[in-house]
């Protein structure tokens, strides 16, 4: 790994240097909590704290705006690393909780229209309780009821009730990173999570990550895209730092994913920032076109976890 590379990482934010800390450098948990705690005073961790209105949220709404609103802002803090403590975080939870239970078990906060939970909206939802260690009972009615809404191939697909019979790559990994938070918080349920995530990985890796199951053809040129932060789409690195991150076993039905990240890589050892989808932001956190210290971390630690 060059060192020029690393202080390049290092020049950046926050979120960015208490990640290198941890992935990269393994450094002492006391210098990457030093580090960490600075997302909250500094950078864009800071921007999108100081955006939350005096009700708890954030672009007025919970769900929508996309992607000013609490669920997209909260998704966001949750991946620059902001403290699981945070008293900011703690308001939005409850605020997701009291607008959101529902009669099944799960999360609905469009029921002037549908008579069920979205399963995509009620993954991400529990990844952030769960990652932000909300202390509600009512966080394992969200586990049991998205464990209840696998489907027979593995995966998820949030439109079931409207009769799909195949998973979605979209869903199916919201679902699985909401799991793994869970079982990260609540360890002695990790034995009958871990199965559940793994009939998860099994319907990704009959896919080679990005292709089709039956042609071998890329299913969705998009999935091949790096963009940050992914919203609700599926993609191959978020795929990729997934499976990283809950140290899942290396199968060789990854490899077509980890040499399509290789390639991906420019002259300068750097990986690029991808276009996301359109829609409200409150800023860039990188502008695309441009080389990515988020790309590049992220497809430094996979590396270093697949070699």
């Amino acid at each position: 790994m060059k060192p020029e590379i690393i202080s390049w990482l290092l020049e950046g934010d926050p979120s960015i240097r208490w990640q290198v800390q941890r992935d990269l450098l393994n450094a002492s948990p006391a210098k990457i909590e030093s580090e960490r705690k600075k997302i909250a005073k500094e950078g864009w961790g800071a921007k999108l704290l100081a955006l939350q209105d005096s009700s708890g949220t954030w672009g007025g709404g919970i769900y929508g705006p996309k992607w000013i609103s609490t669920t997209y802002t909260m998704l966001t803090l949750r991946l620059l690393g902001l403290q699981k403590n945070h008293p900011q975080a703690k308001r939005a939870c409850k605020i997701f909780l009291d607008k959101g239970v529902y009669t099944d078990g799960g999360i609905n906060f469009f029921s002037y229209s549908l008579k069920y939970s979205e399963t995509c909206v009620t993954s991400m939802i529990l990844a952030l309780l769960a990652y932000f260690r909300y202390p509600d009972e009512y966080v394992h009615s969200i586990a049991s009821y998205l464990i209840n809404q696998q489907m027979t191939d593995g995966g998820w697909n949030c439109e079931s009730y409207k009769g799909a019979t195949h998973s979605s790559f979209h869903t199916t990994i919201s679902a699985l990173e909401g799991l793994y938070e869970y079982e990260c918080l609540f360890p002695e349920k990790k034995k009958a999570i871990s199965q559940v995530r793994a009939r998860g990985h099994e319907f990704l890796l009959a896919h080679r990550l990005y292709k089709s199951h039956t042609t071998g053809k890329i299913f969705d040129a998009k999935m091949t895209a790096m963009p940050f932060p992914p919203r609700w789409k599926y993609d191959f690195i978020r795929a990729l730092d997934y499976f990283r991150s809950c140290n899942a076993p290396r199968d060789e039905r990854m490899s077509d994913a980890i040499e399509l990240l290789q390639k991906k890589q420019k002259k300068d050892r750097t990986w690029p920032m991808n276009s996301g989808m359109s829609g409200l932001k409150y800023f860039d956190l990188e502008k695309a076109g441009q080389p990515s210290r988020w790309n590049t971390l992220r497809a430094l630690r996979i590396l270093n976890w697949w070699n």
